[in-house]
């Protein structure tokens, strides 16, 4: 009746939310994979660092594919790395049903072909009357246009195909949304306390004998390493990545084994559970921070390289997924936890561009020639124009020695190829007086 107030709903009562609502489920996650591909893509034009931006690349994809298609739940995720395929194979016909059904609201294919041909004719006659006029449009219209030639040419129209195609997929996936929040795994069978219990109760000890007897090995440093026959830096640094990467699997499996059909029904058996995999994560986590404490040794025995630093940066990931992980085991849910798997290595890569990952390495290296008087200049010198301020550090001839190559190699960037490490590194080198002649240049060799 009006005027009449609704009903109360009753608590507990569910609630139906429209898809497409503002607030739907999900639309925020969409959101922050969204804003976290435009991050990873701008990572381009910040760093010079090549190796840097296509492993950003390849993270945008994964966290494009997730924007557009939603995926929440593990099954979800997965088969949302499949869908980019194809919709855009499915996108084609779709596309060409849609152009049909609005020919009869607006022009037709061949019209607004000839519109564009006519409107490049026009700015082509132009352009070249207004370049013939003036020398700064002229080389203002020079920086903005890419190189014509048959090669780039072909490039340019298949990088614009490619990413035609990609957006026409977008596009069919966002009209046409799948249904991956529904793929769920179905509850496990609970067993017996006994049979999961025992296993996790012996890997605890384990762990424990192993961490308590390897103190000493885990954080002896370059004692350790000198006291040892035999044992190298390098041993004694990827020996403990390795052994990290066996604990995170194994760990990571027996948890989610033992989450799925562990009992919970009692008070007993969830305060068993928290404890017994709460003690597992944390053991873990001691692993993780003995193999960042050889990293450590290794990078100040030997210099700072990318493998190393992207090595550290891994496992300082992993540390934090064992967090999450200990976070998920108290909550006794980890519904969240593939989003936020995914969410911490898209942050460790903005992490490494935010700290400018090249320059670090040229500034650690740097500052050991300062104080050791040893420096590896062939490696230096293969590094990215952003390491050009720090190595513009190093006395010569050893700064002629790093910065030659680069200065060489070092492009000059368009309007489309803008990039803010190349332009600092252009005017460090204009400022710095960097020869082509013969220097005697002497370096290191690497262990």
């Amino acid at each position: 009746m009006p005027g009449s107030t609704p009903a109360p709903v009753p608590p507990g009562a569910a609630t139906t939310v429209r898809p497409g609502a503002t607030g739907a489920p999900g639309r925020a996650a969409q959101v922050a994979w969204a804003a976290a591909t435009v991050a990873l893509v701008a990572v381009g034009t910040v760093r010079a660092a090549g190796w840097l931006f296509v492993l950003c690349l390849l993270a945008a994809a994964v966290t494009a594919t997730l924007a557009v298609t939603g995926g929440r739940t593990p099954f979800g995720m997965l088969l949302a790395a499949t869908l980019p395929p194809a919709a855009t194979v499915r996108a084609l016909p779709w596309a060409v049903r849609g152009l049909h059904r609005t020919r009869s609201s607006g022009p037709g294919i061949g019209r607004i072909v000839a519109s564009l041909a006519i409107s490049v004719g026009l700015l082509t006659l132009f352009g070249l009357l207004f370049s013939s006029a003036d020398a700064v449009f002229a080389d203002l219209l020079a920086g903005l246009l890419p190189d014509i030639s048959p090669g780039s040419v072909v490039g340019w129209l298949v990088r614009l195909g490619l990413i035609g195609l990609g957006l026409l997929g977008g596009a069919y996936l966002v009209s046409r949304p799948p249904d991956l929040n529904s793929l769920r795994a179905k509850p496990g069978r609970p067993v017996h306390r006994l049979e999961w219990a025992l296993p996790l109760v012996l890997l605890d000890a384990l762990f424990a004998a192993f961490v308590l007897v390897q103190l000493t090995v885990f954080f002896g440093g370059a004692g350790h390493v000198l006291r040892t026959a035999g044992l190298t830096y390098a041993e004694y640094a990827r020996s403990g990545f390795w052994q990290l990467l066996a604990v995170t699997a194994l760990t990571l499996l027996v948890i989610a084994v033992a989450a799925r059909r562990a009992p919970k029904a009692t008070r007993a058996d969830r305060l068993l559970v928290r404890t017994l995999l709460g003690v597992l994560t944390a053991l873990s986590l001691v692993v993780v921070a003995s193999s960042l404490y050889r990293m450590q040794v290794y990078a100040d025995a030997y210099g700072a390289t990318r493998l190393r630093l992207f090595v550290a940066t891994v496992e300082l990931s992993l540390g934090v997924l064992f967090v999450l992980v200990g976070v998920a085991v108290a909550r006794l849910r980890a519904d969240w936890l593939p989003r936020l798997v995914i969410g911490t290595a898209v942050l460790a890569l903005l992490g490494l561009a935010l700290v400018n990952p090249d320059r670090l390495i040229a500034d650690r290296n740097v500052d050991r020639y300062l104080e050791t008087g040893r420096v590896d200049l062939t490696y230096l010198s293969g590094l990215s124009a952003d390491a050009v301020p720090a190595l513009a550090r190093l006395p010569e001839p050893m700064r002629t020695c790093a910065l030659r190559e680069i200065a060489f190699e070092l492009p000059d960037d368009g309007f489309w190829a803008t990039n803010l490490g190349r332009e600092r590194a252009r005017s460090v080198l204009d400022a710095t007086e960097v020869t082509s002649s013969t220097t005697n240049c002497v370096a290191e060799v690497r262990w």
